[in-house]
């Protein structure tokens, strides 16, 4: 009878443990569940959904050739990307928001918030290394919220949970709201002209202001081109090959500074519907044309140059019309300088030998 007692006392113990053992995991998971804001491994992930209460979204995911591209339409930002993938490997959780601070969190987060999808490829059988069927499944949701008071923290809170966190990067200082953007331009990489030598078919310059020093560049075989003047309707004979060549390296990496759609549309239509100050178009080998026409930015008022005269033109920017005049930006003349060479750079004591076909050239 005893044996028996002792035997029962001892099951309901065991009993007691487990439960108890089982509420803690239960407790535990659930915590997790709603305060695991990061990604333990973001190579996997292929894409991410952001989106704002404004209805703006934008749709970051990668290509058949592992390029991030925004919205299907743009490659991304290589830097942009590795940005926002860094933030999301190394977030960390501080605490919860305070009790009398939660009711005002939660109701601005209800106003401002953005909402953010992660996608990853995961693997329908993933044992002991052994990966088979892999898919591609939403694993993460949740929204961000503006910075705390001191601005060291981000108030996040996971979908289907009421707890708002502060989250944080360790070693960081500052908030991490802005690196969720719903902006297309913040993620669009700002290339204009990417090209090796082998790939370039032809690049005419033109000079709208000086139309003497325009031309054409032609590829005759690999590594070897013919020059052009357009206002002689003549190939030059004798050029800097050199010069040339390295001319046409500086088309491997060409980028605007900022994208300017959202100028105020009199404005934009007031300088695109001027002559522009240079154009150039670079055919590639596959035929495919990418045409570039860069307009003067007006000075400061009242700037002047040494001699004491008025300064029209700003002297370090340009406005540009890229990807078929469908987007309006600014470049630097410090970028663009080494791909506007004037005719005159190339040639010394040149011989110019007309061409009957030179319409063809165009």
């Amino acid at each position: 009878m005893k044996k028996n007692k002792l035997t029962l006392i001892l099951a309901l113990i065991l009993a007691a443990v487990a439960i108890i053992l089982i509420l803690s995991k239960t407790k535990t998971t659930n915590l997790k569940a709603i305060s695991d804001f990061a990604v333990e491994d973001t190579t996997n992930i292929t894409k991410i959904f952001i989106a704002d209460k404004q209805n703006r979204e934008i749709t970051l995911e990668k290509n058949a050739q592992n390029n991030w591209v925004v919205n299907k339409d743009y490659f991304a930002s290589k830097n942009n990307v590795e940005v926002l993938l860094s933030t999301m490997l190394n977030l960390k959780v501080k605490k919860p928001v305070p009790k009398v601070a939660h009711n005002n969190v939660v109701s601005r987060m209800a106003g401002i918030a953005v909402k953010v999808e992660i996608y990853q490829m995961v693997y329908r059988i993933n044992i002991l290394g052994l990966k088979m069927f892999p898919h591609e499944k939403l694993t993460k949701t949740y929204y961000v919220g503006d910075s705390t008071q001191d601005n060291l923290g981000t108030y996040m809170l996971m979908e289907n949970s009421n707890t708002p966190y502060i989250t944080h990067i360790p070693g960081f200082r500052g908030f991490l709201y802005t690196r969720y953007s719903t902006r297309v331009k913040d993620w669009r990489d700002h290339e204009i002209f990417k090209y090796l030598i082998s790939n370039i078919k032809s690049v005419k310059i033109e000079f709208n202001e000086n139309s003497q020093e325009s031309y054409i560049i032609t590829k005759k075989q690999e590594h070897t081109f013919s020059l052009f003047s357009i206002s002689e309707n003549a190939e030059v004979s004798n050029y800097d090959t050199l010069k040339l060549l390295n001319f046409l390296a500086s088309f491997r990496d060409i980028r605007f500074e900022a994208l300017l759609n959202d100028m105020r549309k009199e404005k934009k239509d007031s300088i695109i519907s001027s002559s522009p100050f240079q154009i150039i178009t670079v055919i590639d080998t596959a035929n495919n044309v990418n045409a570039v026409k860069t307009f003067h930015l007006n000075a400061a008022e009242g700037e002047l140059d040494v001699n004491g005269d008025t300064i029209l033109y700003d002297r370090d920017r340009l406005h540009a019309l890229i990807n078929n005049d469908k987007d309006f930006t600014l470049i630097q003349f410090y970028v663009f300088d080494k791909i506007t060479r004037p005719l005159s750079y190339f040639t010394n004591d040149t011989i110019l030998k007309p061409v009957t076909n030179f319409s063809e050239i165009k």
